[in-house]
């Protein structure tokens, strides 16, 4: 399958997160790669109202090819440790 060229054609991302993404200055999928799942959270996070977790966890399947679900049960504690982490160090 073919790589994704624009965050919209990305599984697991719909058009309110590619919304909340482009208020946060994240707009093509290099620029998601590069930043990570963790750091384009808190962008979006900080440029957006009523962002959950579930954004994460999308953010995080959609870099990785795995359906969120999988993500949420197989990857949440590692994302929320790395999410910490990040946070305390501003």
């Amino acid at each position: 399958m073919a790589e994704p060229q624009t965050i919209a054609e990305m599984k697991g991302l719909g058009p309110k997160s590619q919304a909340m993404l482009a208020r946060a200055g994240i707009v093509t999928v290099a620029q998601l790669r590069r930043l990570g799942s963790v750091e384009a959270y808190l962008r979006t996070k900080r440029a957006n109202d009523g962002v959950s977790l579930n954004l994460l966890w999308g953010l995080e399947s959609a870099l990785s090819g795995e359906p969120w679900r999988e993500v949420a049960r197989k990857h949440r504690t590692t994302l929320l440790l790395a999410l910490d982490d990040r946070q305390k160090r501003g």
